[in-house]
């Protein structure tokens, strides 16, 4: 299982990332850094099997259109790095089960 992790969100987190969902990649290494969320989209539901965001464009996106790719959408507001790195830390089991379940949206809060 692999994320794509959309460039509101920290490099840093796909370190935290790397042992549990390897092959995630941050925006900014498939070069989308400038992307609009159409593209991230199509290439998130091609290759990847989830958009790791804190974008509630995709959250509307999964849906209206349903999954691939499933969302996790991060409903945290702005915080430092080290805090989101935490939260996403913290919930690596419950994104690994959601992965496997039929469900199309995650929210972390």
């Amino acid at each position: 299982m692999k994320l794509l992790i959309d460039n509101n969100l920290s490099v840093l987190v796909k370190q935290v990332l790397d042992s549990s969902f390897p092959g995630s990649m941050h925006v900014s290494e498939v070069n989308l850094t400038e992307a609009s969320d159409s593209v991230i989209w199509l290439l998130a539901g091609k290759e990847y099997n989830a958009i790791l965001t804190k974008d509630r464009d995709f959250y509307y996106r999964v849906s209206l259109n349903g999954a691939p790719p499933k969302v996790i959408w991060i409903k945290r507001g702005n915080c430092r790095n080290k805090e989101m790195l935490d939260l996403i830390r913290g919930k690596i089991e419950d994104i690994n089960s959601f992965l496997k379940s039929d469900r199309d949206i995650m929210t972390i809060q």
